[in-house]
């Protein structure tokens, strides 16, 4: 594929590789907080990915939700992303989604979806980067890095998984997202160990400052992105 599309599909994943930090949202977790609210405040300490997950909420909650953080994220040049529902990336007129291992096939997705659109692919193990939905994934969400509270049915897959994606990702340009657990102080951990960026949910949504917990998060990337590993990374 080439042409306009293909380019806005590229200028996607590429601000996706760069941003260090994705975001996910929760309201359920934002120590009731709206999910407006924290989105506005990681924008202005330089998040850059937004994903809509609202798990505990209503539908029509979600989609307010994601139409707001539209509005959000084109004033801050960032992507939107929305988690499993394809119906409410629709109507926010999304940059993407990010499906499961049970979710629609990525085919699928991609065809109601359009060329566009980044689609993203949780990873749980590495066999399941033989199927055709790893295959055609713009990104790789890989975890449960780490323990986490914030998703009760969550693999436990530590940092091993990342190094092996990333062996297996190395020369298909795919963005490896770190996923469950991840905070300031094991960001750079999961970084080192293979990811382009990290996904958070409760480090930000129930920090105390949100804004401010965001930008540690970035910090904490960029100095283990800049740090030598002795790995090809």
């Amino acid at each position: 594929m080439t042409g306009p599309i293909a380019s806005e599909r590229i200028r996607r994943r590429e601000l996706l590789r760069r941003a260090g930090v994705y975001l996910v949202t929760e309201e359920s977790l934002s120590v009731g907080r709206r999910s407006e609210r924290i989105v506005e405040a990681a924008l202005e300490s330089g998040v850059r990915v937004i994903q809509v997950r609202e798990k505990d909420g209503s539908a029509r909650r979600a989609l307010e939700i994601a139409l707001a953080v539209r509005r959000l994220t084109r004033r801050y040049d960032a992507l939107l992303i929305v988690n499993d529902r394809i119906d409410v990336a629709i109507a926010a007129e999304a940059d993407g989604v990010h499906l499961g291992q049970a979710d629609l096939p990525v085919a699928t997705a991609r065809r109601l979806l359009g060329e566009a659109a980044l689609i993203g692919l949780s990873i749980t193990d590495a066999a399941q980067m033989g199927a055709p939905d790893a295959v055609l994934a713009d990104c790789l969400g890989v975890g449960a890095v780490f323990p986490t509270g914030s998703k009760t049915d969550a693999t436990l897959t530590g940092l091993p998984l990342l190094a092996a994606i990333r062996a297996v990702e190395a020369t298909s340009g795919a963005p490896i997202v770190a996923i469950g657990g991840i905070d300031a102080e094991n960001a750079g951990a999961a970084i080192r160990a293979g990811a382009d960026l990290v996904a958070v949910i409760s480090a930000v949504t129930a920090a105390p400052d949100p804004g401010r917990a965001a930008a540690e998060l970035l910090a904490a990337v960029r100095t283990a992105s800049a740090t030598p590993t002795g790995s090809p990374r």
